[in-house]
């Protein structure tokens, strides 16, 4: 048996291990898993005639799910070459690999789009966003940066511009629930749901998998780059969420969109700081200044954008300091972020159980999210100490396979 020093020694010479990072990405998975469970069944408004926000509305609305795909980014880049993208047939392979995977993430979110729930439900949304990407999988971290940010300055302007045309339609090119089965009847509907008119935007939220690409194509095991995700991602979130609400607040841009709504009274400031879905964002530019979750705005983007960054360097920092104190201190997160699309999948249907039901004697909103989340953090930690995948997991880590292995046998 080697003694433990020199390994310690070696792991300092060398800088932190693959396996540190993997595990960092995995935990920020986690955090994210549980994030969006939170929004789902903690209330974030109180219940009174402000809407005054809750804890959990500041601190999770919009952030955990631009997390969940800035990491969809990142895993995307470590798979198909870490800091340098692949090129030629393994590239196409990587390609169809991913292409299988996200039909696999579709297909589970059509299911689920069939069951009642009072949820929105981002796995059709995600797979889109798995294949709209594939163009930009073989570029080099210069070219996607620019990519990235052109996209997050340009999207929401166009978006702006479409969506009241798609609107206008009749019907309106709007689904109004979750994509199901169904929704392929409709695919002009369906698309422009999914792109342009639905919670979760593929047209924007592009913006995110392009921010995680760049991150996974960072040198992610040398010392230094968590910490400047950890900083720089700070810094940005917190001047992009300032610039928003001085451009509300100081320079009149919330009385110009309450104008708008002609509505008096109508707490936009709680929206504002919460979430802005079902609010119609047109008749005025001032929409485009707002830096509130789910606005899909510029502020938006880059806010949670920078926020996902500095979660991941600091999942990044912290497996460095499991590494270094030879104590697995992520393995409650790192378990169920290995985990996520089954996890997920659970957690949708559980909820479906309950719907416009009473809680059960003795449950409480707390009481159910804590037994979600106990749940995923214990089934979680359960599959990756057993070294297994979870189901959902396989599916897909084997419809990636398939496809990487045709690529192969074209050539």
């Amino acid at each position: 048996m080697t003694s433990r020093t020199p390994a310690r020694a070696s792991r300092k010479t060398a800088g932190p291990s693959v396996q540190a990072r993997l595990q960092g990405i995995d935990a920020a998975r986690g955090l994210a898993l549980l994030g969006m469970m939170a929004t789902h069944l903690l209330p974030t408004f109180e219940s009174n005639a402000d809407l005054t926000p809750t804890w959990i509305g500041l601190t999770f609305s919009g952030r955990a799910a631009a997390l969940f795909a800035v990491l969809a980014g990142v895993g995307l880049a470590l798979s198909t070459g870490k800091h340098k993208p692949l090129a030629g047939p393994e590239l196409s392979a990587a390609r169809r690999g991913v292409a299988l995977r996200a039909l696999v993430i579709a297909a589970v979110g059509l299911t689920l789009g069939g069951v009642e729930v009072n949820l929105a439900i981002i796995l059709v949304h995600y797979a889109v966003l798995f294949l709209c990407v594939l163009p930009f999988l073989g570029l080099e971290i210069k070219r996607l940066c620019a990519w990235a940010a052109g996209w997050i300055l340009a999207s929401p302007v166009l978006a702006y511009l479409l969506r009241p045309w798609l609107l206008a339609a009749e019907p309106p090119l709007k689904l109004g629930h979750n994509p199901s089965w169904e929704d392929l009847a409709t695919p002009s509907r369906l698309l422009a749901d999914l792109f342009f008119t639905g919670y979760y935007p593929v047209f924007q939220w592009l913006s995110y998998l392009l921010v995680g690409l760049v991150i996974g194509r960072l040198m992610l095991t040398k010392a230094l780059v968590p910490v400047v995700l950890l900083v720089a991602g700070t810094a940005v979130a917190v001047a992009a969420k300032a610039l928003g609400v001085m451009a509300m607040e100081n320079w009149g841009g919330r009385a110009a969109l309450e104008a708008i709504l002609n509505s008096p009274g109508y707490p936009l400031d709680s929206v504002l700081q919460v979430n802005l879905t079902g609010i119609p964002q047109e008749g005025s530019w001032w929409w485009l200044a707002s830096a509130a979750p789910h606005s899909g705005t510029t502020l938006d983007l880059l806010h949670t954008s920078a926020v996902a960054a500095a979660v991941i360097g600091a999942c990044l920092l912290l497996g460095r300091l499991a590494e270094w104190v030879d104590l697995d201190l992520l393995l409650p997160l790192r378990g169920a972020g290995a985990m996520t699309l089954t996890l997920y999948t659970v957690h949708v249907w559980v909820v479906s159980g309950f719907y416009l039901k009473p809680l059960p004697a003795v449950w409480t909103e707390d009481g159910m999210y804590f037994a979600h989340a106990a749940t995923a953090i214990i089934v979680g930690m359960v599959f990756v100490l057993l070294k297994w995948r979870g189901p959902l997991e396989w599916l897909g880590h084997a419809a990636s396979q398939v496809g990487k292995g045709q690529a192969k046998a074209l050539r």
